[in-house]
């Protein structure tokens, strides 16, 4: 029986520094501090800042003490990224008993956390890759901003002062596993999640001259969440997959890309605010041009300008953009895509994309 999610609940960060992390993807990203746990609110290990724009929830934490051996070795080995993609579920115990019973790895058993705005139900297990976590979350019980234990934050003046993109909700987390690790992780998700697949593409699809890879998406069985799951392929040059994974210690998450229903409004936001973008090939707006015309309802002139790429079907099209990495290691960086009637992920746009991220790869030395 598949376990019945409402949607991702929010992404956990581990970082070495919360304050800075978060502080930047407010100034940056254009998100809202929402919430905060630590010294002042009885938490004496950790620190978390909970951050929000629309529907999207991210949250960065950092250890106080040297003795918090399993944070440390993993932000020593990980670097800065993504530790818990968290699940809103209807029943927590349910949800918890379902996957162990299909043989997850327990981390938190459920635990009622209450306060003067209610309760929420909480519980972790492993995910199989790069020592990530899934928790579920059952918070229909609970009025506040985010989780007993948590103090709400006041608005902070400069960040109204600049403009601000406004996401729905997080539309889908790329899983980077390596050469020949996608086959089990997607099992796995079929096992103990009761996922599907969803969406495909191998590497006649997605390459360039120098590079490929292979991807299955597994999405839940109401298709709010989706998890493409992905590795790389043996070519002439270094796979920006087997670049992450060598980068970030092993398997992990790429990025997670966030859904828009303007993506020109929240593109110019984030250029605004100094967050900056893997570049778009200079021809590609000319032979996208050519084929699909007047088919869309964006200006061509905005989507040059801003860098957006743009794929389409019989039924509709998607308009997408990637950041370049948020932190010093190649890794983890942020997708804004707006969809229009296609549910696909950008296989006609997957040769220019990885023609931008090859061209900063080589600057890295990393090609």
């Amino acid at each position: 029986m598949a376990v019945e999610i409402l949607g991702f609940d929010h992404v956990t960060f581990w970082t070495r520094n919360a304050t800075q992390a978060a502080s930047y993807f407010i100034c940056r990203a254009g998100f809202s501090p929402v919430a905060y746990a630590g010294l002042e609110t009885g938490s004496r290990k950790y620190c978390s800042y909970v951050v929000e724009n629309g529907g999207v929830t991210f949250v960065f934490t950092s250890a106080f003490g040297a003795d918090e051996t399993n944070f440390h070795n993993y932000v020593q080995g990980h670097g800065d990224s993504v530790k818990d993609v968290a699940f809103r579920v209807t029943d927590c115990k349910k949800a918890f008993q379902q996957s162990v019973t299909q043989g997850a790895k327990i981390i938190k058993e459920p635990q009622v956390l209450q306060d003067e705005c209610g309760m929420v139900i909480i519980a972790t297990i492993e995910a199989p890759f790069g020592d990530i976590w899934h928790t579920f979350v059952e918070r229909e019980q609970y009025a506040g901003k985010f989780l007993p234990g948590f103090k709400q934050l006041p608005n902070d003046p400069y960040i109204q002062a600049l403009p601000r993109p406004n996401f729905v909700r997080i539309d889908h987390c790329v899983c980077n596993q390596g050469e020949n690790g996608m086959e089990t992780v997607v099992l796995w998700y079929e096992k103990v999640l009761g996922f599907h697949r969803f969406w495909a593409a191998d590497d006649k699809v997605i390459h360039t001259d120098y590079t490929g890879l292979s991807t299955v998406v597994v999405a839940d069985s109401n298709e709010v969440i989706k998890m493409p799951i992905t590795q790389p392929s043996k070519g002439k040059g270094k796979s920006q997959v087997q670049e992450f994974v060598e980068y970030s210690g092993g398997p992990g998450i790429q990025h997670v890309a966030l859904l828009s229903n303007d993506i020109i409004r929240d593109v110019s936001a984030w250029r605004k605010r100094g967050l900056t973008f893997i570049e778009t090939p200079t021809q590609y707006y000319e032979q996208v041009k050519e084929k699909i015309g007047s088919k869309i309802e964006e200006d061509w002139t905005l989507l040059e300008r801003l860098g957006i790429l743009l794929d389409w079907n019989e039924e509709g099209y998607l308009l997408q953009i990637l950041s370049n990495p948020v932190q010093d290691r190649p890794t983890f960086f942020l997708e804004a895509i707006e969809r229009h009637n296609h549910e696909g992920f950008g296989a006609g746009n997957f040769r220019n994309l990885f023609e931008g991220v090859e061209k900063a790869q080589a600057k890295r030395g990393n090609l």
